[in-house]
């Protein structure tokens, strides 16, 4: 892992002072709520529906047990509503639930002293009182954590693959890129104040696992014939209202100018992107109205900033090599602890099988713990799980863990011989299905039960179809399925991008759920990224996990052997799933749901 710097220290330190006196400015009257905003946005603290939310960057993933163990005080000290907070929630919920059409499903339980991982390796905090989030911040910076540029009209967190480094098909190893990213954007005065919010992601892969193509930025790392490495860049990708894949802006930049061409697209995005309408302030809408005209722009502000300019931010390689000296492989050694686990058993060999990748190191593993267990909202760890997850960082993987896009957590530097005791621990803590790839390890947004932009609540779905199936025997029948949920046009949940995407919408003041198909993040097995298409008028709530069971029995019915769901919808059209879906409303739901049309 990157070890930060006394430079790096001081930094998030000073931030974190920088912001106290902030919210102390505020608490005193010097500093209006309006005023206030900006501020705290920058360092990641928003207002949702109930109370403040915190997101805390974790750059490309990496975090350490010393770090997980912070995050498991903060879930266990701060994230803590006062009693009448909570019960101001309980009575919303319990409003809005009466509210729904027809018959409609349990509401999820409000939770609280837990952390959420997000899809682009953020961890959230929904209770903290924003009289203590300089108390936080404090935590964070003793631990060399943050939430700088989380939030706001600016470079956010960088992402990456989560195997990065140790994946079998690497072409090179992404995280120093993403660092020097990281350090070269932080509190960048020039793209401080964007048109919208920015984000980049690295794959250092043949398979692209980082969804790079929806991304503002996506760098797709590529040897040439000579041995060089550079990236492909792709620009104006992004999920929203508009879902639009990037574009291929250069086939192969050197990696030593990644900083200057990064720095022409964002200089060009901020003299031409829109800042009169929010819904078309993002880069994406940019590049798909010039089309050529901004490439044309890019390569020019490119070629100013080499010739003019004297390339001030290229990587020279004593810098490359001085970030790089912080990815090294760590001391390794196998905690050869017992076992009784039975190796030859059925629920093993499945959690070998979808849980468990290859190493580029021979004798090591990749074990990817599932955080998508029933009982709790997808991502999200309680305070003893961040505690327990320190330890086996500790116990079984160099005291380092990784967060992935899917939600989950992985352990990148595994024995193989210390497979039975990891699995052991981690089933005792509810982490070790076998489900990583399957229907169940479903992406989901927090959705309108913490969210104040949200349009529909997601958890209470999710909960529904996890705990109607079950069975491994089904799932495994069922193989590969991306279910992706978000709780508004946001996308936060990525359903854009699913095999079976769902989209909370709101009609009236009810919740309603749109169902798409075709998706795919852009990875070997769901082909190129695209977004999804809609299969017809919305559902109500209750009737989402009929829909799903709908769209799965006509796959079973026309699969042929072996083949994938996504194979099977693009081979057969989506007609016949669409008339399945429709198939599945209650007959005796509410007269508005039989009626309402999109």
């Amino acid at each position: 892992m990157y070890q930060y710097t006394s430079f790096d220290k001081q930094f998030v330190k000073l931030r974190a002072e920088q912001f106290r006196d902030q919210i102390e400015r505020w608490q005193r009257g010097e500093l209006t709520d309006e005023q206030l905003l900006p501020l705290r946005l920058q360092n990641g603290w928003y207002i949702q529906r109930y109370a403040p939310m915190a997101r805390i960057a974790v750059p490309y993933g990496e975090i350490s047990s010393t770090q997980l163990r912070t995050l498991a005080h903060i879930a266990r000290e701060y994230d803590q509503p006062a009693p009448e907070l909570l019960a101001h929630a309980q009575a919303t919920q319990d409003a809005l639930q009466d509210a729904q059409p027809g018959t409609t499903l349990p509401a999820a339980p409000l939770r609280y002293g837990y952390g959420h991982f997000t899809t682009r390796t953020n961890v959230q905090f929904n209770w903290i009182p924003i009289t203590r989030a300089a108390d936080v911040m404090d935590l964070l910076a003793s631990v060399s954590m943050h939430g700088i540029q989380t939030s706001g009209n600016d470079i956010r967190n960088i992402t990456c693959d989560a195997l990065e480094g140790i994946a079998e098909d690497s072409i090179v190893d992404t995280r120093p890129f993403a660092e020097i990213t990281r350090q070269w954007s932080s509190l960048h005065p020039e793209f401080s104040y964007l048109p919208r919010k920015f984000k980049i992601a690295f794959n250092g892969a043949e398979e692209d696992r980082a969804a790079t193509g929806w991304y503002d930025i996506g760098l797709q790392a590529r040897r040439a014939e000579d041995g060089s490495i550079g990236f492909t860049v792709k620009v104006g990708g992004g999920m929203g209202r508009t879902p639009i894949i990037g574009s291929v802006v250069r086939e192969f930049l050197p990696w030593d100018q990644l900083l200057n061409y990064i720095e022409a697209v964002v200089r060009t995005y901020n003299s031409y992107g829109r800042r009169d309408n929010k819904w078309k302030a993002r880069i994406k809408i940019l590049v798909k109205s010039e089309g050529q005209n901004f490439i044309d722009a890019v390569e020019k502000e490119y070629k100013d900033i080499v010739e003019l300019d004297g390339a001030p931010h290229t990587i020279t390689q004593a810098e490359l090599d001085r970030v790089t000296a912080n990815f090294v492989v760590p001391a390794l050694q196998a905690a050869n602890l017992p076992s009784k686990v039975n190796t030859q058993g059925q629920l093993y060999q499945r959690w070998l099988q979808q849980n468990v990748r290859g190493h580029r190191l021979p004798g090591l593993k990749t074990v990817t713990l599932s955080f998508k267990r029933p009982g709790f909202a997808t991502g999200d760890a309680d305070a003893a799980t961040l505690e327990a997850l320190a330890q086996l960082a500790e116990q079984f993987s160099a005291a380092e863990a990784r967060l992935t896009h899917e939600q989950n957590l992985m352990l990148p530097w595994v024995h193989e011989s210390d497979l039975p005791a990891l699995y052991d621990a981690a089933r005792a803590l509810g982490l070790a299905q076998p489900n990583i790839g399957l229907l169940t390890d479903m992406i989901i947004c927090p959705g309108g039960d913490f969210c104040s932009l949200a349009n529909a609540r997601s958890l209470h779905i999710g909960a529904a179809v996890t705990e109607r199936y079950q069975d491994l025997d089904e799932l495994f029948d069922l193989g590969p399925i991306d279910l992706h949920m978000s709780g508004c046009i946001n996308s936060c949940g990525h359903h854009h991008s699913g095999h079976i995407g769902i989209l909370g919408v709101d009609k009236d003041g009810k919740e309603w759920y749109q169902i798409t198909l075709g998706g795919s993040d852009g990875t070997t097995l769901s082909g190129p990224a695209i977004g999804g298409k809609v299969v017809g008028p919305s559902f109500t709530a209750a009737e989402v996990p009929d829909v799903i069971e709908a769209l799965l029995a006509t796959f079973r019915a026309l699969r042929k052997p072996g083949e994938l769901f996504i194979d099977a919808l693009r081979r057969i059209g989506h007609e016949p799933f669409k008339q399945a879906a429709n198939a599945a409303r209650h007959p005796k739901a509410d007269q508005e749901a039989l009626a309402e049309q999109d």
